[in-house]
């Protein structure tokens, strides 16, 4: 069993550190000091910019098949560039993608939407969370009713990421409520922002925010369904499925550079004349986030794995998504302590992730979902205890 990383992933997975360090890190002192100012720590076309510096690296569209002119990476590279983003704060990420469903598009909408997003001409959101269908999105409740050669839409999303920028969303809607959502009753739309949807910021304890969409008799031509009638829910659940591997390849990206900040600390902080590093019980924080952020770096590169093998990954990206993001929590509350009074303030990046990371263990499937995943996959003999290598 070879644990080791090939010399290309190596390589891919170097070069990708090499532009996050040279790049991207040292724009996080103007960064928090923007955030300090209640500005957006990094703008629109200062994003963009990055992208196009990280294109001529090579890094565009990392998941994006190369018909489209992407990398079309496999899911454990895409993995160690996540973790490699996530050492820095500053709000980067890296070109030439696009919402993994909206390759379910027919070719006029590719035109319209899946090919000027995948450029960066167009943002886009998808939404499907409602007030009250969060977990349990099979409950939602916005309405699409027929009308001629258009669909009328009437409701509420919320927690939508992107939907305070995107100027066109990926919407579910309920299409015929004699059916639950999750057996053909939902279906999929592509809304543009001048067809009549309305966004609200929703105000958080992390920097920017979602948005609220608001949907007042909006109409929709037909031709902007995306995929089938019927197979909104599905959709929603492959879009989902994604990134409960690279939530937590991000996490571990965060939790090893707050760790190394708390070791630099710890080396160099002296109380009582002696360097607070001496301390055991400092000694075993720091031994405690290495054991989890090792044990964390392995269930998600699992998961990924589980991915590239072409096998159901949702077992395996559930447990990956639940122990990392549980696990960076727990990691950053003690590189605060560490710290002291000085991790508290805004002056340093930890009290920023404090709050970033906390909405780990919420969004793209709570906690408490994971669990309900996994442990029902063993008790309906979905899946073994050990896996793979049962």
């Amino acid at each position: 069993m070879d644990f080791s990383l090939t010399d290309e992933e190596r390589a891919i997975r170097d070069t990708a550190r090499q532009f996050i360090t040279k790049e991207v890190m040292p724009l996080e002192q103007e960064a928090l000091l923007r955030e300090r100012r209640h500005q957006p720590g990094l703008e629109l076309s200062e994003l963009r910019e990055l992208q196009q510096k990280a294109k001529k690296f090579g890094f565009w569209g990392l998941s994006t098949p190369e018909e489209y002119g992407g990398m079309d990476l496999p899911a454990l590279l895409q993995s160690l560039i996540w973790t490699e983003v996530g050492r820095t704060f500053v709000q980067f990420k890296f070109g030439g993608e696009a919402d993994n469903i909206l390759y379910y598009a027919n070719e006029d909408q590719k035109r319209e939407f899946l090919l000027p997003t995948i450029e960066g001409e167009r943002i886009s959101c998808f939404a499907i969370t409602e007030p009250g269908a969060g977990s349990d999105a099979a409950n939602i409740k916005l309405r699409a009713v027929r009308d001629g050669d258009d669909w009328v839409l009437n409701g509420e999303k919320t927690f939508i990421t992107n939907g305070n920028d995107a100027d066109f969303t990926i919407v579910v809607a309920v299409t015929d409520p004699s059916k639950k959502a999750s057996k053909g009753g939902a279906t999929a739309f592509l809304v543009d922002k001048s067809m009549g949807w309305r966004s609200e910021f929703i105000q958080t304890m992390g920097e920017g925010g979602p948005a609220s969409l608001i949907f007042e008799d909006v109409r929709v031509p037909h031709r902007n369904i995306l995929g089938e009638i019927g197979q909104g829910f599905e959709l929603g659940m492959k879009w989902i499925g994604k990134g409960r591997y690279l939530i937590p390849s991000n996490a571990l990206g965060i939790a090893e550079r707050a760790l190394g900040m708390a070791i630099d600390y710890a080396n160099t902080r002296e109380t009582f004349g002696a360097k607070i590093g001496t301390n055991q019980a400092l000694q075993w924080m720091i031994a405690d986030s290495e054991v989890e952020i090792e044990a964390a770096r392995w269930l998600i590169l699992r998961a990924a794995w589980t991915v590239d093998q072409g096998w159901d990954p949702r077992h395996a990206s559930s447990m990956a998504k639940l122990y990392g993001a549980g696990m960076v929590n727990r990691v950053v509350d003690r590189v605060m302590q560490i710290h002291g009074g000085m991790g508290y303030t805004r002056e340093l990046p930890i009290e920023r992730w404090y709050r970033q990371v906390r909405l780990m263990r919420i969004y793209e499937g709570t906690d408490e979902m994971q669990r309900l995943i996994i442990s029902r996959d063993l008790l309906r003999g979905y899946t073994k205890i050990g896996g793979h290598l049962a």
